[in-house]
């Protein structure tokens, strides 16, 4: 049972969600990390409803949140998160494969507070995911 959660990764991709696992292991990060396996789990854990009812109180630190997912996508997770008064300052790093200009555009416009394309290289990958993890959970000030 995780405590205090530092990481929320919201990824339907098995091997990406490993690979980024590994990648904030390798940061220090390897606890207070979890992953859901698309939006409307995300969207269940921050609101503490169906299996994450009666969790422990709080918000992390940060969420990693992937775009092209089943069932409710990155950016319907995204808009929610930004448009509620509770969750509105939790940090969002848009982690995805989409380097597409328009999908950059729209999640800026919902508020990311930053939007990693995926390396392709595996050390590029873990290099970049890394530091980003430790950056939103070690450095960034939270209000």
């Amino acid at each position: 049972m995780i405590t205090s959660l530092e990481v929320l990764l919201v990824e339907d991709n098995p091997r990406d969600a490993e690979m980024t696992l590994r990648a904030l292991k390798k940061g220090g990060i390897d606890s207070g990390v979890l992953w859901v396996k698309d939006g409307e789990q995300a969207l269940e854990y921050i609101a503490a409803t169906g299996a994450f009812s009666g969790r422990a109180a709080g918000y992390p630190k940060v969420v990693l949140l992937d775009l092209k997912m089943p069932r409710v996508n990155g950016f319907e997770v995204l808009a929610r998160l930004k448009s509620s008064e509770e969750t509105r300052t939790v940090p969002v790093v848009v982690l995805t494969s989409s380097g597409e200009h328009r999908d950059v555009l729209e999640s800026h416009r919902l508020s990311a507070n930053s939007y990693l394309v995926k390396p392709v290289s595996y050390d590029s990958f873990v290099d970049s995911v890394s530091r980003a993890g430790i950056y939103w959970t070690r450095s960034n000030q939270l209000p």
